[in-house]
């Protein structure tokens, strides 16, 4: 079970802009008018394009929705920043097909910019309001499940009952142990990076896909590889054909800075590229049938 309940969670988001006051204001609005404790929202929602090294902060974010809205000041009336915020959007919507909404809080006076009239604004935020509540009931006329459960999210049992995950829905849990919960590990915490899973040719893997100690894991999202190899680039045991393939929930940091452990999919070696300094493994798929291990 999450150490974050809900409303540690809805609490922390919006002290995550406490220093910005126009995106405060809007958010904050926008929360209390849509009351609808089903519809999961984030703020500062980190967004990583597979072909860019950047990464983008949207200023709110539905993910159930697929939508997210910008707080837009002075700065982005400037025909610089209308360019930059139109690759931004494109490529968000390439990384995540989410609709972008924006609210600008400021008016042209002159050469100046001047704050919008909170008349005007709160007009623009109630027609926001309305429309995301118009897509929800949309999306659930198309037969799709809006609601938000925070503490399930992080429960090995919500996977478990579903009998199935994919790389697109995010799962994410807190540690070692509730990750070998899908395939039927019953003891108690488990630190190593692998565990093999019985009766299969597959193993669980828990990289770090960010330089540490003494590693250096890498994924790259366009090849689908993911390059391991020695910090000291000194050789290290080649992996073998009939290896067991790596189920691979990789370590992360969320927006609040905890730690989880992320499906990234299923990993095959690629000894085509491999040599014993670099070791490449191919994801081979991005969803996982989890009813087959019920019974180890």
């Amino acid at each position: 079970m999450s150490k974050f309940t809900k409303e540690t969670y809805v609490t922390r988001n919006f002290q995550k802009i406490s220093g910005k006051r126009w995106e405060l204001y809007v958010i904050t609005r926008v929360i209390h008018l849509l009351n609808d404790p089903d519809i999961e929202y984030v703020c500062q929602q980190y967004i990583n394009p597979p072909q860019n090294k950047d990464y983008y902060l949207a200023d709110l974010a539905f993910p159930s929705l697929k939508l997210y809205l910008e707080i837009d000041e002075g700065q982005h009336d400037s025909k610089m920043h209308q360019s930059s915020d139109l690759k931004r959007d494109a490529e968000i919507l390439e990384a995540t097909d989410w609709i972008c909404k924006r609210i600008p809080v400021f008016v042209k006076k002159g050469s100046s910019k001047i704050d919008k009239s909170l008349e005007a604004l709160n007009k623009e935020v109630d027609d926001f309001v309305s429309y995301v509540k118009q897509k929800k009931q949309d999306m659930v006329n198309a037969g799709h499940n809006i609601s938000w459960n925070y503490e399930q999210k992080f429960s090995p049992n919500t996977f478990i009952a579903k009998e199935k995950i994919n790389v697109s829905d995010n799962v994410a849990l807190l540690n070692h142990r509730d990750v070998l919960r899908l395939f039927g590990y019953k003891k108690g915490h488990y630190q190593r990076a692998v565990w093999t899973i019985k009766k299969t040719n597959q193993m669980v893997w828990f990289p770090k896909l960010y330089p540490n100690s003494d590693w250096v894991n890498s994924f790259d999202d366009k090849s689908g590889y993911i390059l391991q190899f020695r910090k000291d680039n000194n050789p290290h045991p080649m992996p073998e054909e009939g290896d067991p393939d790596r189920i691979v929930f990789a370590h992360q940091k969320n927006i609040f800075g905890q730690t989880v452990y992320k499906f990234f999919g299923i990993f095959r070696v690629d000894l085509t590229k491999t040599d014993p300094i670099h070791h490449y493994f191919k994801r081979i798929n991005t969803r996982l049938d989890l009813s087959r291990y019920s019974a180890n």
